[in-house]
């Protein structure tokens, strides 16, 4: 399931929760299933990923990053194709409870709309490196994972639990959350630059390793840029800026970054997954604060 990258599913899930909880009343239900699901569609991404690269001979003797079950044998295609069912199928019912729960019916315009982007999101969650024509090699994993792990994951999670977007200032912490995703994979990507080039066109592969960090640190600027603005705009108050506490992780990271390649750079992306979610929880609580 890789267990490292479920942070990052849920960073900006929580964010968009605690900022709706902020605004509106919302349910503990809705709250446990909006996380539940998109806990399913992290590893739903995460096996179809592993068969992917498997299948596509991505994944060799050469790799840089750790081994996973199908690569040792331990587990075989028969059983990562059962598993991509059973994981598939999780994240539709909880996908669907949870639109019964939030908004009582299945036949709102807004659930109609939400049940049409989960479809999206687990058609996508499969199709990064499985199928026909894999978005992932082609180098468009990084806008995948933009607009589903930022975008869809902060203001989805907003609307479903407050059934409005209260301002569109709410773009700017889904940017944030967006763009540290994004570094997540292109940290992913320079480590298996060398195992990558015979079959994805990555960011990293396309441009060179110096160009990548420098994408990378670009990333990072951006998401804080986003959150800092957003404080701004909103009521000035200094628990707001409580995500300030988080910013040692992110100079840790890119400084991990600067000094690493290949197999060495393995350890910066647990250490962006876990900034992003501890900044996730500090943006969240800085608004929450006042109503415990």
């Amino acid at each position: 399931m890789r267990l490292r990258t479920l942070p990052l599913s849920v960073a900006g899930v929580l964010l968009g929760l605690m900022l709706a909880c902020a605004d509106y009343q919302v349910p503990v239900s809705v709250i446990v299933l909006t996380v539940t699901t998109a806990v399913f569609l992290q590893i739903l991404s995460n096996v179809s990923n592993e068969l992917g690269d498997a299948l596509s001979g991505t994944d060799g003797d050469l790799r840089q990053g750790p081994d996973y079950p199908l690569m040792q044998g331990k587990l075989s295609v028969r059983d990562f194709k059962t598993m991509i069912w059973i994981y598939a199928v999780c994240s539709c019912v909880s996908g669907l409870i949870l639109v019964r729960v939030s908004f009582g019916t299945f036949f709102s315009l807004e659930s109609l709309m939400l049940i049409i982007l989960g479809a999206m999101a687990i058609s996508s969650a499969m199709r990064y490196t499985l199928g026909s024509s894999p978005y992932g090699y082609k180098g468009l994993g990084d806008l995948y994972v933009f607009l589903f792990f930022g975008l869809v994951s902060v203001l989805g999670s907003y609307f479903v639990a407050a059934h409005t977007v209260k301002t569109w200032l709410l773009f700017l912490p889904a940017v944030s959350i967006g763009t540290f995703s994004m570094g997540v994979l292109n940290v992913n990507n320079m480590r298996d630059m060398n195992t990558d080039a015979a079959t994805r066109k990555t960011i990293p592969v396309r441009i060179g390793l110096h160009k990548a960090k420098i994408y990378q640190t670009i990333l990072i600027l951006c998401g804080w840029s986003a959150m800092v603005l957003y404080s701004a705009f909103r009521f000035f108050d200094p628990f707001h800026y409580l995500f300030l506490l988080s910013l040692p992780l992110f100079l840790v990271h890119l400084l991990q970054v600067w000094k690493s390649e290949g197999s060495k750079l393995d350890r910066a992306l647990p250490l962006l997954s876990i900034s992003t979610l501890l900044f996730s929880i500090l943006s969240g609580l800085g608004y929450l604060i006042y109503l415990f």
